[in-house]
């Protein structure tokens, strides 16, 4: 990418002037009305300025929506040749290829570049920019173009320091290939240059939506504020909305967009989106129609669209608007990335992959595309490994140990979601696993950055693998089965449960699958929840779409557990299926609520209050309201603290003490830094091992990522000859950490000992996965391990190997002989 210079900051301060908006020339004037919504003043203005105002009015009247007076006005400049001639052929052409006149926009365009490519480094700077948006056009058909209109832009900016519409016009064409970084870079200046400016602000709300930051909410809300007829910024506020399933406030900040301009494909598009999802055909059909008037072939309509549905987890529907696009407009970049995007989300791998190559010959500049064809390539590697219903998808070293485990598990998960949610979804289900996160991020939102573990497309999901993270980072078991849960939700509804629902009850069958997994209640979430941080059960979508704070996605995927926990509590198993029917049916929550809770939400509302607040009473007491910037205080934080300080003294007895009284204000709080840990290290520490044990298992029944808790406690356990116990510690630690042979090999050892040959079998085979450093001793425990299962035929077959690389391992010709005594049973 091209590099930009810093400009010198006295200059950036000599150009911050705050001129009135009634003063100065009136083309100034007129700029500045337009930059802050006054639109109807800046054509006054503009009508009465005379010839020199001509391509300031043209350009004024396309963002009003009147384009046939526009395109006359333009031509009329062109013809005359009068200033700002090269800025009016430019939006000529951006004006045809906005009507779908691709030909005339593409033959504009190029008469300005070639121009521009023979004289262009003595061109004024608006001169220039025209040229880089005349190349923004050329990108329709040519490949390279994007990278020439950056240079344009770029050369404008070198040229003129101070002037922020060819920041504006850079950080706009690498923020629509997906390109945060450097765009970020460009919007900043121009903010430095310029901190109201709407259009960087709405620049940066992009960023922020792409990287997963929270607050681009409230940068889009300054734009707009900036900026009341920002088109664009106002489509963005309309779509985050839409996806926090608030369809009213879309359709009103839409219907803002469509009162400036009437013509915005896009906003037509967020109002068919709007319909649609909300199952009101005649608004769909309405809305429809007005795209076909305002384009002769409207594929961003369709494109819009599809972009909705994907981000409402309804990735068939997005798959056939899509092709809709795409039919409309075969060499539409958005439409077929949408479309290739989605075939992927769907399993149609091939065929996803063909679309974003067409997409990608088109513009080799957008990042997504890009990086998703990388990551397709990386996946020919990957291989398959199948079970009676699942596809386990992963690196070659990895899938035979991955799918060892997650096999037996997702076929349990499946049997008791079928059994709990009365319905079976169609298979295989595939699951693929990332060794790398990035290429992770990059299968769920063609990006790295998200902070994400696991998503679920329906029948696809996609999750990191254990070596994507470091041991003790995360749970792969419950994740999995977290996913596998999105599945049922997802199917049984029709895709149409809101997120935040089908969440909770993923959040909530982690916690019925194994004890520990699942989120658990944290001393933040507490304290906020005291000082009134955590939303109403009405507002909780709002929490993972639009989260005021880094923490609020968190909190809002346990907070949904909790509501899903309490409507089971109060109304039955049944009642969350019966909900699931009701979002499949087409009912919103309101609806969804009043027919299967007989409750309306602000009813609901307060019952969960009150649920949480009796739940949690003793907790409550012990934590102080927290305002999300000082640390938690109250009284379970400074016996915490308290005990600590007298630990790190060694003031052993005075800080037990202390440590007793934190676990008694909270004592539903079990994660690592809670004081079982110390706890358990004191009794540990003073030879009471089932003091220790006690508190250990405080919490490895309760944090899913337990690592080292559960490492002591199987030593403990196994010191205490409590086998059992011990096996189940070191099953919990395989879930967290698998990749280290010592766990699988006492397992081994512990289950043969109390007969599991199953067990046994499993954790030799993972042994042996793992590639340890005597392989054949791993293998020949495998040999013994089948035989004394009487699986003689699986046994001979290991024994032979094992002899076939070692002929004089002793151990391994004694086997042998016993196999030869014993008839032959087992095996495939």
């Amino acid at each position: 990418m091209i590099s930009r210079a810093l400009f010198p900051l006295a200059l950036v301060l000599a150009c911050a002037g705050t001129a009135q908006q009634d003063a100065g020339p009136p083309a100034e004037r007129v700029a500045r009305l337009v930059k802050t919504g006054r639109l109807d003043e800046a054509e006054r203005v503009a009508r009465g300025g005379g010839p020199e105002l001509t391509v300031p009015l043209a350009e004024l009247l396309i963002l009003r929506g009147k384009l046939v007076e526009a395109e006359s006005l333009l031509v009329a400049a062109i013809d005359s040749n009068r200033p700002g001639a090269r800025t009016a052929q430019a939006a000529l052409a951006e004006l045809a290829a906005r009507r779908g006149n691709r030909t005339a926009a593409l033959r504009l365009a190029a008469v300005l570049a070639d121009n521009y490519q023979l004289s262009g480094n003595g061109w004024p700077v608006p001169d220039r920019i025209a040229a880089g948006r005349a190349y923004v056009v050329l990108g329709l058909a040519e490949s390279q173009a994007p990278r020439l209109a950056l240079a344009a832009f770029d050369g404008a900016a070198a040229a003129d320091p101070t002037n922020v519409e060819a920041r504006l016009r850079a950080a706009d064409l690498l923020i629509d290939r997906y390109n945060a970084p450097d765009a970020k870079s460009s919007y900043e200046e121009v903010l430095a240059i310029d901190p109201e400016n709407a259009r960087a602000l709405l620049g940066m709300a992009r960023v922020l939506s792409f990287e997963n930051n929270p607050g681009a909410t409230e940068v889009v809300r300054k734009a707009v504020a900036a900026n009341p007829a920002l088109v664009p910024g106002l489509l963005f506020l309309a779509r985050m909305h839409l996806e926090a399933e608030s369809y009213d406030s879309a359709a009103a900040v839409a219907g803002k967009a469509l009162a400036v301009d009437s013509t915005a494909l896009a906003a037509w598009g967020v109002m068919g989106a709007v319909a649609w999802l909300g199952g009101d055909s005649t608004g769909w059909r309405q809305a429809r129609a007005e795209a076909a008037r305002v384009h002769p072939a409207p594929a961003d309509f369709y494109s819009e669209l599809a972009e909705a549905a994907a981000r409402h987890r309804r990735y068939a529907a997005a798959v056939g608007m899509a092709q809709e696009a795409v039919k409309l407009d075969s060499l539409s970049v958005r439409a077929l990335g949408t479309l290739g995007t989605n075939l992927l989300r769907t399993g149609a791998i091939a065929d996803g992959r063909s679309m974003l190559e067409r997409a990608f010959a088109l513009d080799p500049f957008h990042i997504w595309n890009k990086n998703t064809l990388d990551l397709l390539d990386n996946l020919q590697t990957f291989r398959t490994v199948r079970t009676a219903r699942f596809e386990f998808v992963a690196p070659d070293d990895e899938v035979d140990l991955l799918a060892l485990y997650l096999g037996p598990l997702l076929e349990e998960a499946y049997d008791s979601l079928a059994q709990r949610y009365d319905y079976r979804p169609p298979t295989p289900i595939r699951l693929e696993l990332y060794r790398h996160h990035a290429d992770f991020s990059v299968r769920t939102i063609g990006l790295a950055g998200l902070g994400a573990l696991g998503v679920s497309f329906g029948t696809v999901l996609a999750m990191d693998a254990p070596s994507a993270r470091n041991p003790g980072d995360f749970n792969w078991g419950s994740t999995a089965w977290h996913e596998l849960a999105h599945t049922f939700t997802l199917g049984l509804s029709d895709h149409r449960v809101p997120r935040w629902y089908s969440e909770g009850l993923s959040v909530l069958e982690e916690r019925r699958a194994r004890a520990g997994w699942g989120a658990d209640v944290s001393v933040e979430f507490l304290a906020a929840f005291k000082a009134g941080r955590i939303r109403k059960v009405s507002e909780i979508s709002e929490g993972f779409v639009r989260p005021r704070h880094p923490a609020e996605i968190g909190f809002s995927y346990y907070q949904a557990s909790l509501v899903c926990e309490l409507i089971e509590q109060e109304h039955g198993t049944a009642a969350l299926a019966a909900l699931l029917r009701a979002y499949r049916d087409g009912l919103d929550t309101p609806a969804a609520f009043q027919q299967v809770l007989r409750l309306s939400p602000e009813e609901f509302d307060r019952r969960f209050d009150r649920f949480m607040r009796e739940r949690f009473r003793t907790a409550l007491a012990g934590l102080d309201a927290w305002d999300g910037k000082e640390p938690v205080s109250g009284g379970f934080i400074a016996a915490l603290v308290r005990g600590r300080q007298l630990l790190a003294e060694g003031r052993v007895d005075q800080a037990k003490a202390e440590l007793e009284r934190a676990q008694k204000l909270f004592p539903e709080y079990s994660g690592q830094d809670s004081p079982s840990w110390d706890l358990a290290r004191i009794a540990q520490q003073q030879g009471n091992p089932t003091a220790a044990l006690e508190q250990l298992a405080r919490i490895t029944t309760h944090d899913e990522t337990a690592l080292e808790a559960n490492i002591l406690e199987a030593e403990l356990r196994m010191q205490l000859g409590d086998s059992a116990g011990a096996a189940a510690a070191l099953q919990r630690l395989i879930w967290i950490a698998p990749y280290q042979t010592d766990p699988h090999v006492q397992l081994a050892e512990l289950a043969e000992v109390r007969g599991q040959y199953a067990a046994a079998i499993q954790e030799r085979r993972a042994v042996l996965l793992l590639k340890p450093a005597d392989r054949l001793e791993a293998r020949y425990q495998l040999a013994n391990t089948l035989f004394r299962a009487g699986r003689t035929a699986e046994a001979r077959r290991e024994v032979l190997q094992v002899l076939e690389q070692a002929p004089g391992f002793e151990k391994a010709h004694e086997l042998l002989l016993q196999l030869r005594t014993t008839p032959p049973q087992g095996g495939n």
